[in-house]
Formats: C-alpha cells, structure tokens, sequence
C-alpha cells in the first residue's frame, strides 16, 4: 500500500464514525486536494528553478492551463480508484494488516503547508 492508500484510509477510518455516509465522499476530497498540492508545490519549484536559469519553457496563462487540466485528471483518478469495487478490496486488505494510526491534524494540515510552500516558491520567480 503507498503512502497516499495508509493517508487515504486514516481519513476514511477517522471520519466513518462520525460521518457514516459520507466518510469516503470527504476521504476522496482530501487525497485529491493533496495530491493537487502536491503538483502544486512541484510546478512552483520548477517554476523557479527554470527562472534562475533564464528559461522560458510556457507562458505563464499556459502553464495555469495544464495545472488545471492536470488537477482535473488527478480526481477523476482517485474517484475511478476509491469508488467501488478497487476501494473494497484496499478496504480489505487495510483492515487485514496492522496499520500505524497517522495523526489526524498533521494529515489536514499537510495540503495547507503544500500550498503555503507554493505560493513561497511563487514569490521567488
């Protein structure tokens, strides 16, 4: 299981007792806000990495285009991966090991931190 499953199901496993029905519906949300910050983060750095070295690679209206397009792709993604069948069968096997429990501020935290290292990187370009 990768690191994005184990964060994946700590939200699923945290909110099923207090939001039964919709437990999976904010567990998808997360990991593809995280994931989109993720993509963030990585843009920026080679935002300005590529401006310290006097690149132009795309125009900036475009590289906003294909982030968008790429954030659209990451939640279609994870709601192929997390709805249904595919998600019953990771359910099985999580519920089957011995999980380390992940502290749950930390993990709502993490996209915000992401985010807040973008717009840092942003700044340098």
């Amino acid at each position: 299981m990768t690191v994005l499953e184990q964060f994946f199901f700590s939200i699923f496993s945290h909110f099923k007792g207090q939001f039964k029905q919709k437990a999976n519906s904010i567990a998808l949300v997360y990991i593809s806000v995280l994931e989109i910050a993720i993509t963030f983060v990585l843009g920026c750095f080679f935002a300005a990495f590529l401006s310290q070295l006097n690149a132009d690679l795309m125009s900036s209206g475009k590289a906003w285009t294909l982030f968008v397009l790429i954030a659209i792709g990451i939640h279609f993604k994870n709601w192929i991966k997390y709805s249904g069948k595919k998600r019953k069968e990771m359910n099985a096997k999580h519920n089957r090991k011995k999980t380390v429990e992940h502290n749950i501020v930390l993990l709502l935290m993490l996209p915000v931190i992401c985010f807040g290292f973008g717009v840092l990187l942003l700044q340098a370009v």
